[in-house]
């Protein structure tokens, strides 16, 4: 069993369209994308007559410390050998962190939280981290569904505000790869950051990401307007038989605009092929009676159908005393956001 670096892009894919758990943020797209924000980008793959697995890591350097972070992986095509595979990829971390010379390593682990997968990180001296870079836990439609069987599995309210933004006139939604809906999109993300108190992403950041995977026709926004005003807007990519709703905004408003939009982009992932939709992150059900600031955004996906699904915690392999002075550092940060 080796390690080597892979750089072939159809090598890299064609793999990830054959294992069962994968997120955009181990697509090539993705690695490409951090490039273009000045990271460095590594790509691995662990073999063994044949690949195993792989491995995108993200050279990151940032004000409170730098680390290399492996986002939503690493991959599987299976996880028979995994504690094998998972020993070498730590092994080869570890190596390429000395010589970049970062604080720590940083993983977000891609396996379902069981007690097995939680002890092979114990066994491996990693820590939890402090916060998550990626939804740890995510809610996913399984899109092999009808899209009558869809609507009949969804809440009750949520299938009466999308027929009513059907019916209702003046209510309609564009799908775009056009600059200008970007554009659309950005404003009222910015004023959606500010009703909700989170932070933004750079201006730079949605551009760039927008730019990467529309060239692979990876990405659509999509804007729900009222007339001619835009109310709600969405992010959408499209990757190896999943789509993905990564950033969304709205705008308060009477109509329910944003209902639709998630149906139409629930339609188009079907009509792409499709088998999952994946609503990005929400709260657990052990927060949902709490006051997180993720609660009526977890309760409006929830409506759609689907299931829960909890990923193992966001880990870090300290490689420095330094690293200390970020895990408080990410803890305050944390507690302050209501996290």
């Amino acid at each position: 069993m080796e390690v080597k670096e892979i750089g072939n892009k159809e090598e890299w894919e064609n793999f990830l369209f054959l294992c069962q758990e994968k997120t955009f943020c181990h697509s090539w797209s993705w690695g490409e994308f951090n490039l273009l924000l000045g990271n460095k980008v590594w790509r691995f793959g662990v073999f063994n007559s044949g690949l195993l697995a792989v491995f995108q890591v993200i050279g990151t350097k940032a004000r409170r410390g730098s680390f290399l972070f492996v986002p939503h992986g690493p991959v599987f095509l299976k996880e028979e050998k995994k504690k094998d595979v998972l020993e070498k990829i730590v092994f080869h971390l570890k190596q390429l962190g000395k010589k970049e010379g970062v604080w720590f390593l940083r993983i977000a682990p891609l396996l379902l939280r069981t007690e097995e997968n939680n002890q092979l990180f114990e066994y491996f001296r990693f820590v939890n981290a402090p916060m998550h870079m990626h939804p740890e836990t995510t809610w996913e439609l399984d899109l092999t569904l009808s899209e009558e069987e869809l609507l009949k599995n969804m809440r009750k309210t949520t299938r009466y505000l999308i027929r009513q933004a059907e019916k209702e006139g003046g209510v309609h939604v564009v799908k775009s790869t056009r600059k200008e809906d970007l554009e659309s999109f950005e404003e009222i993300y910015w004023e959606t950051a500010k009703r909700h108190s989170f932070v933004p992403f750079s201006k730079e950041y949605l551009e760039r990401e927008f730019e990467v995977f529309s060239k692979d026709n990876q990405a659509l926004i999509f804007c729900g307007k009222h007339n001619e005003d835009v109310l709600s807007s969405a992010m959408i990519i499209f990757h190896s038989q999943r789509a993905f709703y990564h950033q969304g905004a709205s705008l308060p408003s009477k109509a329910p605009v944003s209902y639709l939009v998630q149906w139409e982009a629930i339609k188009e992932a079907k009509r792409r092929g499709c088998q999952r939709y994946n609503f990005w992150g929400i709260i657990p059900r052990s927060e949902e009676n709490g006051n997180h600031p993720w609660k009526g955004l977890t309760l409006f996906k929830k409506g759609f159908g689907g299931t829960e699904k909890d990923y193992v915690k966001t880990k870090d392999y300290p490689l420095s005393w330094k690293y200390w002075l970020v895990f408080v550092f990410e803890q305050l940060r944390k507690k302050k956001r209501n996290l």
